[in-house]
């Protein structure tokens, strides 16, 4: 951010993850070089959580996110928030995602966020470090056995392929 007037104008106050199966999970804001990444199990859907507060009214608020992979970048998402009066908070809730599935998409994921207003200025960014996280198989179902433990079929009745026409 370049100058002053900006960064009263738009405050970014929180961003989570919203998951199924960890709840809400805070992303630090600050100094997050140094931090460990976020752990987030494979297949997991993910919702962005954004909560700022503005000093002005901003028109064509936008905030787009940008995933890297691997050295690489794997896309970009700009989503148009709408117009604000100032004041706040705001809280805005993302569209789910599924993080991908199986070994070869598990690793270390950097996701950089940033606002921007009507006419391409940039009010805020965020910069945050995911772990897509393998899941064991879930352990299988024991096979069913027909009555009193018996075999499976035991005791069903067959019917001969000449009698069942």
């Amino acid at each position: 951010m370049n100058d002053d007037r900006v960064e009263k104008d738009f405050e970014l106050l929180d961003v989570c993850l919203h998951t199924e199966e960890l709840g809400r999970v805070e992303v630090p804001l600050q100094d997050t070089e140094g931090r460990e990444p976020l752990v987030i199990p494979e297949g997991s859907v993910v919702s962005l959580g954004l909560t700022f507060r503005l000093g002005r009214e901003i028109d064509g608020l936008t905030y787009e996110d940008t995933r890297e992979w691997d050295g690489g970048v794997l896309g970009s998402t700009r989503t148009l928030l709408g117009g604000f009066r100032p004041g706040g908070p705001y809280e805005v809730r993302l569209p789910p995602e599924r993080l991908p599935v199986g070994r070869a998409h598990c690793g270390v994921y950097e996701v950089s966020g940033r606002f921007t207003d009507a006419d391409g200025r940039e009010l805020a960014a965020e910069h945050h470090r995911l772990v897509v996280q393998h899941q064991p198989a879930p352990p299988r179902a024991p096979r069913a056995y027909g009555p009193a433990g018996s075999a499976p079929g035991a005791g069903a009745r067959t019917v001969p392929p000449s009698a069942a026409a």
